[in-house]
């Protein structure tokens, strides 16, 4: 999935980043609130990491701009401040958990787990197509009831498509999704991962179908 982490302190965002690359994840960073704005409002994200203190003003300020957008992405709010009274405050502002600093990385990723799965709205939220399953929240694609050890590039490519296996996806909409905005990568890439994929689902009823000229599509063979 892909994430947005709105966070100054560069030690925290790299350490915070580090954690979610390792669970698969793809991660832009912004130090700051208009920087967070033009993020958001120019890509699609799973969820987003944000803090409060802010070089160019207070986190809030985002939260009630993204919210008056009508976005439903989920946000995990870090913040310095504990009184009961700024927590009540963030949760009233649409934001749908938070974490007090300092905070063990372990529970973090435990909390996004957590908000993904009820973003899903299931406890299981296991997606299939024919023969070929899913768990997003695992990170785990099992073909004929048997997992299939996937790269995390691959993961995310399988992962958008088994979300909407009527949609055709454009190289470039995979690149936006895949790679973060500092990445330099040519659609040829995106060539590549969904050929990797189609080997995987070979011995599946499923397949990847090439729509010239738009892009790819999930399809039952």
């Amino acid at each position: 999935m892909k994430f947005l982490l709105v966070e100054d302190n560069l030690d925290l965002a790299n350490a915070v980043t580090s954690r979610m690359l390792m669970d698969g994840h793809v991660v832009d960073h912004a130090e700051k609130i208009e920087d967070a704005k033009l993020f958001s409002d120019t890509g699609e994200y799973d969820l987003i990491l944000l803090d409060i203190m802010l070089p160019d003003g207070d986190g809030r300020s985002f939260l009630e701009h993204h919210r008056a957008k009508k976005r439903d992405t989920p946000v995990i709010v870090l913040t310095a401040r504990s009184q009961v009274s700024d927590r009540i405050s963030l949760l009233d502002l649409g934001a749908d958990d938070y974490m007090t600093k300092p905070f063990d990385h372990a529970e973090l990723q435990a909390r996004v787990r957590a908000v993904l799965r009820r973003n899903h709205g299931s406890s299981q939220p296991v997606i299939s197509v024919g023969d070929v399953s899913f768990d997003p929240v695992a990170g785990q694609m099992r073909v004929k009831g048997t997992p299939v050890k996937l790269r995390n590039r691959e993961l995310r490519l399988f992962e958008l498509l088994i979300n909407a296996p009527n949609q055709i996806f454009s190289k470039q909409k995979l690149c936006d999704r895949l790679f973060t905005f500092d990445e330099d990568v040519s659609e040829n890439a995106i060539e590549v991962y969904i050929g990797r994929l189609r080997k995987h689902l070979e011995p599946s009823s499923v397949t990847i179908t090439t729509h010239r000229g738009l892009g790819y599509k999930l399809d039952p063979r």
